[in-house]
Order: structure tokens, then C-alpha cells, then sequence
């Protein structure tokens, strides 16, 4: 389990949604069953394509937020520096 930082995008290069988690996997299965929000539902955002532990929420929520206020540039940068074909990281969830 543990906590992350994490994005989650439409398709490559769509939409983003960016958060905090002490459940990945069950943040993740939110999001893919419509339940993780109205921006997550309206624009089928559905693929984890970044994510990163940290030792704490208040660790992951603090770099989630300033993530978010990144140019989108940068966030783009970020995702493809990890993943270059924004594939889905679901399978790579830690236990």
C-alpha cells in the first residue's frame, strides 16, 4: 500500500487528473468505475500513467498539489520521462 503522488490521464497526452493517495490500487478502481470524481467521469480519465511513494500523505498531497500548478509542458515532461508511451502503470502497483 503506502502513499503516492499520482496522474492519471484520458489517452496520451489528454486529460489529466492529478492527486494523492494511501490506496493506489483503490483510487485507481475508483477512477475506471466512474467514481472518482465528475472531471474523472466526464473526460474517461482511466490510466494511471505516473506515480511516485512517499513516506506520508502530507508528503504525497504537498507534491500532487505543486505538480498540478506545472505548466502542462513540464507535466508532460514528467510523464513521458518515466513512462514514453503513456502506458497504463497499473500492473506496476506495489502490494
Amino acid at each position: 500500500m503506502g502513499f503516492h503522488a499520482y496522474i492519471m490521464a484520458s489517452h496520451p497526452l489528454g486529460v489529466l487528473h492529478i492527486a494523492a493517495t494511501g490506496d493506489l490500487a483503490a483510487s485507481v478502481a475508483r477512477h475506471r468505475a466512474g467514481r472518482g470524481g465528475a472531471h474523472t467521469a466526464r473526460y474517461a480519465i482511466t490510466r494511471l500513467v505516473w506515480f511516485e511513494p512517499h513516506p506520508d500523505y502530507g508528503a504525497a498531497r504537498l507534491r500532487a498539489r505543486r505538480i498540478a500548478r506545472w505548466r502542462r509542458a513540464w507535466k508532460d515532461a514528467l510523464i513521458t520521462a518515466a513512462n514514453p508511451d503513456w502506458h497504463d502503470l497499473t500492473s506496476r502497483i506495489p502490494p
